[in-house]
């Protein structure tokens, strides 16, 4: 058995942030990590992927993204830029170690991993981020159905689709996005959208629809919430004849109380305006060579692509998280308390505006400073 101070589960953004900052901090570390890269969600996704919050307020601590990146950072510049900052405060995880629990031990926490091996910790950083597990749905009749039925993790860009006809399930960021992919690049596509969708546009009259959201945070929340909905009244529309129906909670009431942050619109709007993207309801059922929606209308598919979320499945590996966690399985604080003094939840608080990354660098410092008024330095 190993024995640490400080372990870090995790080398994905959130994972490097705070070891960076501990870097700095001169408080050893250790981190694991279950793939064999740095960021390694980052080199899985799809090729057209670019950050949709700008690179001033997306990156980790103490190291700007070089200058001549983009004001929205591409998937591949992102890589590069964590796995130089790994380099540049001489961050080297123990690579495929998958985590299969942590629990309570005498004097702080015990880890194993999936390979066997167990480290102990008197604190433990877990940053896996809330995309662990892909989320799949299952649909009456599917395994009657003779096409390919992917989630979308596997998907990287729309050549294996050519002449196909495809279906992208949810209407999320990633689903948004492959559907828009799928068009651009010739494909029939079709969106199922089970209900209502708040979407905004990445960019206003005003710039970047990330700044605007930040000034309005800062107004009373009826205020904001208002403003906000005018906003989006004027630059997205009703869509309703189009099949996407507006929720009555606004944008930012809607990221406060339910963590899911709106569509952040890049394109998918105008195609479906154009009718190049097709919008269907919830799937009724599957058949050999069809799909049936819950309008009644029948469509034949070659593919169907799961854009159906993930979970961070922290209760399978943490022994009786369960009440501190919220109803959407997410810690309720990033420094635990009581029963779980010691360990940090980092990479998980979706209720704010400004992304998830800016949520990373806020956290990271409040968790890394907690590490050292409890660390003899």
């Amino acid at each position: 058995m190993q024995t640490d101070n400080v372990l870090i589960i995790g080398a994905g953004p959130a994972g490097l942030a705070v070891a960076g900052r501990l870097r700095k901090l001169g408080i050893p570390f250790e981190v694991l990590e279950k793939s064999t890269h740095i960021a390694h969600s980052w080199h899985q996704h799809y090729d057209r992927l670019h950050l949709h919050t700008v690179k001033e307020l997306s990156d980790l601590p103490h190291l700007p993204f070089p200058a001549h990146y983009p004001r929205y950072v591409p998937r591949q510049m992102l890589v590069a830029y964590y796995e130089d900052y790994a380099r540049t405060f001489d961050i080297r995880p123990h690579f495929g170690q998958e985590i299969q629990a942590i629990h309570k031990a005498t004097a702080g926490w015990q880890v194993r991993s999936t390979k066997g091996q167990t480290w102990k910790a008197s604190q433990i950083v877990i940053a896996t981020g809330v995309n662990c597990e892909p989320y799949r749905p299952e649909f009456p009749g599917e395994a009657q159905f003779q096409g390919q039925v992917l989630h979308s993790r596997h998907y990287k860009n729309a050549e294996p689709f050519r002449g196909q006809h495809v279906l992208v399930v949810g209407m999320g960021n990633t689903g948004a996005e492959i559907a828009l992919d799928l068009c651009e690049q010739g494909v029939e596509v079709y969106l199922s959208v089970r209900g209502p969708v708040n979407i905004v546009p990445r960019d206003t009259f005003a710039g970047p629809t990330q700044h605007t959201a930040l000034r309005l945070a800062k107004l009373p929340n009826w205020l904001g919430d208002w403003l906000g909905t005018q906003l989006r009244r004027i630059m997205v529309g009703d869509l309703s004849r189009y099949g996407i129906h507006t929720p009555q909670m606004p944008p930012a009431q809607q990221l406060r109380l339910t963590g899911k942050t709106p569509v952040i619109d890049i394109g998918t709007i105008k195609m479906i305006k154009a009718r190049r993207i097709r919008v269907l309801p919830s799937i009724a059922r599957f058949d050999t060579e069809t799909i049936t929606f819950t309008n009644g209308e029948t469509h034949p598919f070659d593919a169907v692509l799961l854009a159906t979320g993930y979970r961070a499945g922290l209760e399978k590996i943490i022994q009786n998280v369960d009440n501190e966690l919220d109803t959407h399985g997410l810690p309720k604080r990033c420094i635990g308390q009581g029963a779980f003094e010691g360990l940090y939840f980092i990479g998980y608080d979706n209720y704010v505006p400004g992304g998830i990354l800016g949520v990373i660098y806020r956290d990271s410092e409040r968790i890394a400073q907690h590490i050292a008024q409890k660390t003899d330095i």
